[in-house]
This record gives C-alpha cells, sequence and structure tokens, in this order.
C-alpha cells in the first residue's frame, strides 16, 4: 500500500475542515452528561494510549495507518447518525461522547505514522499549513452556518442550531472517508 501525497494531503485539510465546523458543537452535544464522565473518560483515553503506544513495534505499518485512519472516520461517522437519530439524549451524548474519546486514543499514534511514513520536511510542512487551512476555513464556516440559520431562518436555539450542523458533518464525513481511500491508493 503506498500512499499519495497530494491526496493525503486534500484528505488531512477536509478532516481539519471536519473538525473547525464541529469543534464547537460538542459541548452542545455533551450536556446531557455529569461532569464525573469527562474523569472517566479522560483516565480511560490515557490508559488506551499507552496502550496503543506499547503497540507500535507492531502496527507502524502502512496498512495500519490506513486501517486506523479509516477506523477513526467510520466511528465519527457512526456518531454523528446516532445523534441524528436520537438527539440529545443521554445514552446518544455518552456514545458521542466514547466515540470521539476512542478517536482520541488513535490520534498520537496517527501523528506518529504520518510523521514516519511522509517524513520528508516539506510534505509535513504542507500537510500541517493544509490542516490549519482547513480547521480555519471550518471555523469560519461553522461561524457562517450559524448566523445563516440565525438570521435567515429564525433557528437561533443552540441545539437545534448544532442538530442541523450535524447534516452538513454527516455530508462531509463522507468525503472524508473517500479522501482516506484516495489518500492511500485503495482506489487505483
Amino acid at each position: 500500500m503506498k500512499i499519495s501525497i497530494k491526496d493525503f494531503i486534500y484528505y488531512k485539510f477536509l478532516n481539519s475542515l471536519f473538525t473547525g465546523l464541529s469543534v464547537g458543537s460538542v459541548f452542545s452535544v455533551y450536556s446531557p452528561l455529569p461532569q464525573t464522565v469527562y474523569s472517566i473518560g479522560g483516565i480511560l483515553l490515557s490508559v488506551g494510549m499507552i496502550l496503543l503506544a506499547k503497540m507500535y513495534n507492531r502496527i507502524l505499518k502502512v496498512n495500519f495507518f490506513f486501517a486506523f485512519s479509516l477506523l477513526v472516520e467510520i466511528v465519527l461517522l457512526a456518531v454523528m447518525l446516532l445523534f441524528l437519530i436520537k438527539p440529545y439524549d443521554y445514552m446518544t451524548a455518552l456514545l458521542f461522547y466514547s466515540g470521539y474519546q476512542l478517536t482520541f486514543i488513535f490520534g498520537s499514534y496517527l501523528l506518529r505514522a504520518e510523521t514516519i511514513f511522509l517524513r520528508h520536511v516539506r510534505v509535513l510542512s504542507k500537510i500541517d499549513i493544509s490542516k490549519q487551512a482547513g480547521y480555519l476555513l471550518g471555523m469560519f464556516l461553522s461561524f457562517g452556518f450559524y448566523k445563516i440559520l440565525e438570521t435567515a431562518f429564525n433557528v437561533k436555539d443552540n441545539q437545534d442550531q448544532v442538530y442541523y450542523l450535524h447534516f452538513l458533518l454527516l455530508f462531509l464525513e463522507l468525503f472524508v472517508i473517500l479522501s482516506i481511500f484516495r489518500a492511500f491508493r485503495v482506489f487505483r
């Protein structure tokens, strides 16, 4: 399996665009959860990251890099679908939070793998610039999206705005998943 640098940069842009669009919405989605859940989640996150790091010698391979990248995006797709079906429910919020924590467990691994497999300084620089550009654009778009809902459609409730945003996020996540397949040359 080989990585297409151009397509990988595009994937990272879309991935960060998703992050920028969604970053503020999680606080609304998590609202049914008690504070203690965050402490437990943080503990499980650290333990999970340690366990994964102990396996680096076996899993720092391109096929695992692809599989874990895809897994993270599929988990995000699943929690968004769950949220759209049953929003602002305690169990949905808990599963949403758990899904995000699961994706964070793979965060250090994915960053390490990215640095190892795309090790050229110019490439890493382009990837990081692409990530920040996607994140910034996502933040601007989320601001614009909320303002359009508020002014053009009179949707002023934060929870309603976040719910509608998840339709856009779902659509974008499908493109993120497709871009992973292109980046890892699965379709070629």
